[in-house]
């Protein structure tokens, strides 16, 4: 079965920058899309970034321009580089299948805050 585990959050002033991983176990990993949900405080979790198994990217006009997400196949990771960041980028950070059907991992946090 596949596990997830999300890392790289923290605390970040507006304007800054972070960058997200995501280890996947699981020999399919390289076969799939992949995506970057987020949740924040009392809202519903978002999809904000997609990347397929060829490599083509999509991604939520909220985030489009500042954020961007890659894979390594290798490593069996998928990454979300995170630029400009604001305060309504705050949310815990998950990533997963676009269809979301994957066992979700703990997430990280974010949090853009002066």
């Amino acid at each position: 079965q596949v596990q997830l585990v999300e890392s790289g959050g923290g605390l970040v002033r507006p304007g800054g920058s972070l960058r997200l991983s995501c280890a996947a176990s699981g020999s399919i990993f390289s076969l799939v899309a992949m995506g970057w949900y987020r949740q924040a405080p009392g809202k519903q979790r978002e999809l904000v970034a997609v990347i397929t198994s060829g490599g083509s990217t999509n991604y939520a006009d909220s985030v489009k321009g500042r954020f961007t997400i890659s894979r390594d196949y290798a490593k069996n990771t998928v990454y979300l580089q995170m630029n400009s960041l604001k305060p309504e980028d705050t949310a815990v950070y998950y990533c997963n299948r676009p269809d979301g059907l994957l066992p979700w991992g703990q997430g990280t946090q974010v949090t853009v805050s002066s």
